[in-house]
């Protein structure tokens, strides 16, 4: 049994992992990220584990924001400081989480249930685990039904190259060389495009990761970009102030 423990706690975790390997012998913690966002990197890059046991409360924000960012099957457990009235309202959804700090029977008993049972939340569910702590679940759009001339046409998210502002207009390009008007400003469209897969490199450029043919580092700390369909002797920069998350994002 491989499980993935996700506890930004030295001490908490070194106690969970002592009594993992008493109640189940045969479980193998395979990593022990301690952040929303290593967890997310390790889900991303390694074959799920058979079991989470994740703290509610990370070093970057809440674990539920894992499950915002990427689709997790596997059964978890979870474990969090937080008093009885917040964890009752947890209970509801039939799954484990145990209060800090955790006695061996309880987290034996988490295991069986797990045995037994191999339970996941649903989606709806985790919609009311996010809401009970103050996190709502975004919501990015999928499409855009987006006019060209008298026509309109439904564009896929997963199509659009690039938006480009200029003059009060947003042009939208997609990977197929279309272009058309967007209806919403550039800062109105960055809420609704996940940012996972656009990043917005200047107060005129969101772009994807597949529209970048080139990059360079440039004058004081920032990054010269080339995008695919725009002419090659544009400047688009990157700031100094967005350089580190731009490469944060490509490192993502």
């Amino acid at each position: 049994m491989n499980v993935l423990l996700v506890e930004d706690e030295p001490l908490a975790a070194k106690r969970l992992e002592t009594l993992v390997k008493e109640i189940a012998p045969e479980a193998k913690i395979v990593a022990k990220p301690e952040s929303v966002r290593a967890a997310v990197r390790w889900l991303k890059s390694e074959p799920e584990p058979d079991l989470i046991l994740m703290d509610v409360q990370l070093a970057d924000g809440l674990s539920f924001e894992i499950f915002q960012q990427i689709e997790v099957s596997a059964p978890v457990i979870f474990t969090t400081a937080y008093d009885e009235y917040a964890l009752r309202a947890f209970k509801v959804n039939s799954i484990d989480y145990l209060l800090k700090p955790i006695e061996q029977e309880e987290l034996q008993a988490a295991f069986a249930k797990f045995r037994s049972r191999g339970h996941q939340p649903s989606s709806d569910q985790f919609v009311r685990m996010l809401e009970a702590f103050g996190v709502r679940p975004v919501s990015y759009k999928s499409r855009f039904l987006l006019k060209q001339g008298s026509r309109l046409e439904v564009v896929e998210t997963a199509d659009i190259q690039y938006l480009f502002a200029e003059d009060k207009v947003v042009l939208l390009y997609t990977s197929g060389g279309k272009k058309f008007i967007a209806d919403d400003t550039l800062d109105e469209l960055e809420k609704q495009l996940d940012p996972r897969h656009y990043f917005r490199l200047n107060r005129k450029y969101i772009s994807s990761l597949s529209a970048i043919e080139r990059m360079e580092p440039y004058f004081n700390g920032r990054i010269r970009v080339w995008l695919r369909q725009r002419p090659a002797d544009e400047e688009i920069l990157v700031s100094r102030e967005r350089a580190e998350s731009f490469r944060n994002w490509l490192n993502s």
